[in-house]
């Protein structure tokens, strides 16, 4: 295998024809990997994006084998096809907080979208609205609007993207909703298998959406999380000027952001987690 990638969380390995993605246990708040690492989270966010992978069987994805992978990388890692990634990052939000939400307190719109006034941090939207951002080999992605896909990608490709990135969004946001747990919002990465949009990298984990506790769920305030909004909160409460290099994470914080993210995947998918599964 020879080493092709350092991301932030993911590690990605080229093996023959196909690819080795690992997602490690570090955690990456405000485009800065932090110094500590968070125990099981690379194979808590891999099990639950396989988990979404099979729940979205119809949607065509990267996944190969979730088995056939080296094995110091059980659990943790997942054989995936090449993708032409597209340089759009594909983001659903079906409430509003967060940079939407500081958006539309300047403007009254979310990514060139309009929305009702008066509404407050943490309010349902009327309808779940795509807010796609650049993707930045290097610092942080920017805001577009649809418009600005189009220019970029053309009028059949943007529509696409949007429509798969809603789909997605509302059907895993009906299932979370019935399991006590609210999606906020989501990233997907999308990329073409030949000339099939498919989608890469995760799908509804921790680290690329919101969740929230529905049974505390109070708009007009922020929300808990069962992600890593917490220790994005943490971080900031440091006085933290957001740059690297990161503040080390103290042991309360790592254990209770551990329980959040096992919280979102054994409500979310059912199961019990018993440590990192293959």
């Amino acid at each position: 295998m020879k080493h092709i990638h350092a991301g932030k969380v993911r590690d990605l390995y080229e093996d023959g024809d196909s690819l080795i993605l690992v997602a490690s246990d570090r955690v990456s708040v405000y485009d800065v990997v932090l110094p500590t690492p968070i125990p099981d989270k690379g194979a808590l966010l891999t099990q639950l994006s396989n988990w979404w992978f099979g729940y979205f069987s119809d949607v065509p994805n990267h996944i190969l084998s979730t088995t056939d992978v080296p094995a110091e990388f059980a659990g943790r890692g997942v054989r995936v096809k090449p993708l032409k990634m597209v340089k759009v990052e594909c983001i659903a939000r079906g409430y509003l907080t967060g940079g939407g939400l500081a958006e539309y307190q300047r403007s009254g719109t979310v990514s060139g979208i309009a929305l009702p006034p008066g509404l407050r941090d943490g309010d349902k939207l009327p309808e779940p609205i795509f807010t796609p951002t650049t993707k930045a080999d290097e610092g942080h992605d920017e805001p577009i609007s649809f418009a600005d896909v189009v220019n970029q990608e053309g009028k059949e490709v943007a529509e696409k993207l949007r429509d798969l990135t809603l789909e997605i969004y509302s059907r895993g946001a009906d299932h979370a909703a019935a399991h006590g747990v609210i999606i906020a919002d989501t990233k997907i990465e999308l990329g073409w298998d030949g000339d099939v949009l498919t989608v890469g990298d995760e799908v509804l984990t921790s680290d690329s959406s919101r969740f929230w506790p529905a049974d505390d769920y109070e708009p007009g305030r922020p929300q808990k999380s069962f992600d890593k909004q917490f220790v994005r909160d943490w971080s900031t409460s440091t006085g933290w000027n957001k740059e690297y290099p990161g503040p080390e994470i103290p042991a309360e914080v790592i254990e209770v952001t551990r329980q959040k993210y096992v919280a979102a995947y054994e409500l979310i998918t059912g199961k019990t987690w018993n440590g990192v599964q293959g």
